[in-house]
């Protein structure tokens, strides 16, 4: 009952407020579980990987990549299929995954940055109609009560448009801290996947 008077008393705009907020929080929790199920050990694949390799088995190898999740298993998969088929520069391989992969951890997050852009703007345009509603209440001499619900509802529509924009900002931040986190193990991976191919094919010339 407390947001119906809310959304009421707010005027028109709050209802644009309202669907910026499920957007926002639907965004918001998607790339959460998004995140939390692509979260693996990464040292732990790498660890498995190299057992696994040093026995000469690849296809056993791929097959692990495939059914991990994660975007650096994808990009160790990829390293792993051009070693397999004698490509020189796996490194380039590893990147063309990772120019798949990228976008997607980033893909919705403009959402969330936008909407907290907007949203004081949003705001900000319903206290300007407020303000506006109370001046021609002044102007036709209307009672004082009008008067409030005019000034009131300009007050609301900015604190309701403040009450979204501001987890807005906190939650893209947090989202892209996370994608910082696993591109970052995702550079980690790709060195050290690379550098373990780099090492065979020198002690082992037949492998080139």
């Amino acid at each position: 009952m407390f947001l119906l008077r809310l959304i009421r008393d707010g005027g028109p705009v709050m209802w644009i407020i309202l669907i910026c907020s499920i957007i926002s929080l639907f965004v918001f929790l998607m790339k959460v579980f998004q995140f939390h199920r692509e979260e693996i050990n990464v040292r732990e694949l790498l660890r498995g990987l190299f057992n696994v390799l040093k026995r000469e088995g690849l296809v056993e190898a791929i097959t692990l990549c495939d059914h991990t999740p994660g975007p650096a298993a994808k990009l160790l998969g990829a390293a792993i299929v051009a070693y397999q088929r004698g490509d020189e520069d796996i490194r380039a391989a590893i990147d063309e995954a990772a120019l798949e992969e990228i976008p997607k951890l980033e893909r919705h997050l403009n959402i969330l940055s936008t909407l907290g852009f907007v949203m004081p703007l949003i705001g900000l345009f319903g206290t300007v109609i407020g303000m506006i509603k109370a001046f021609e209440a002044v102007r036709v001499s209307l009672s004082s009560t009008a008067i409030a619900g005019a000034v009131t509802m300009a007050l609301i529509s900015t604190a309701a448009a403040l009450a979204v924009a501001i987890p807005c900002y906190i939650g893209y931040n947090y989202l892209l801290s996370r994608v910082n986190t696993i591109t970052l193990d995702m550079e980690k991976a790709a060195l050290e996947i690379t550098a373990f191919f780099e090492r065979r094919r020198k002690n082992n010339p037949e492998n080139k």
